[in-house]
């Protein structure tokens, strides 16, 4: 398999870059040491969902670049991913972008510019969504299981064309509504949060009582109007 090779190299290559929505908030209102179990568990389930032929070349902080030569491999492990995430009780969103292309491999890294539009579409992507390029979805145009929606132009840093992007969807739904803590980001349901308060004309629901005492302390810190 190419991506197993030690020697330099250029090659097509699909790339996922998904990191955690709103981890410096997370950190900010929980601390270090409740941001770095956060994080190793995220790396744990995005270990859990890895697909055949497709792995892990490199973790920074809260985001995992995940690459395979299959762009049907990385969809399905975008979507598990998503899945899982949105299941784990108090934790923050991902936010997932996908781009295929031609990059230089060099001791186990990879270099070049569809790499870094992998991670503009991922910066691109809202908490809970994956995004594509148009190129992608013209390698999985005929794969069954998810579709492409809400397609749009994008210009992006440093990239010199508009690029066109998909949110891939599914017909998966979570039963539970996901909400999120203003103060910290974390995804938390109505039945189960700790904490609810009125504000604005809006219910908003906290993952901790810490949470929901510095909404009430500054709430024009944390609401978006």
């Amino acid at each position: 398999m190419v991506l197993k090779m030690t020697n330099s190299v250029e090659m097509e290559v699909v790339f996922l870059v998904a990191d955690l929505s709103g981890y410096t908030a997370l950190t900010e209102a929980h601390g270090g040491e409740s941001a770095a179990g956060i994080v190793t568990r995220y790396f744990e389930i995005v270990q859990d969902v890895l697909q055949p032929d497709t792995i892990i070349v490199e973790r920074i902080g809260d985001e995992a670049l995940i690459v395979s030569e299959s762009a049907e491999n990385l969809i399905r492990t975008a979507i598990d991913l998503q899945k899982a995430i949105e299941e784990e009780p108090l934790f923050p969103s991902v936010h997932i972008g996908i781009h295929a292309g031609r990059a230089f491999y060099k001791e186990g890294r990879y270099f070049g510019t569809a790499l870094n539009l992998a991670s503009r579409v991922a910066s691109h992507a809202r908490g809970g969504q994956i995004l594509c390029t148009d190129h992608v979805a013209e390698l999985t145009d005929q794969i069954k299981g998810f579709e492409y929606r809400n397609q749009e132009l994008v210009k992006f840093k440093n990239i010199t064309d508009p690029v066109t992007v998909f949110e891939i969807v599914t017909e998966y739904e979570n039963k539970e509504i996901n909400l999120i803590d203003p103060v910290c980001r974390m995804q938390v349901r109505k039945d189960t949060a700790p904490a609810r308060i009125p504000y604005g004309g809006k219910t908003h629901y906290f993952c901790s009582f810490d949470c929901a005492k510095a909404f009430v302390d500054r709430p024009d810190r944390y609401i978006e109007y």
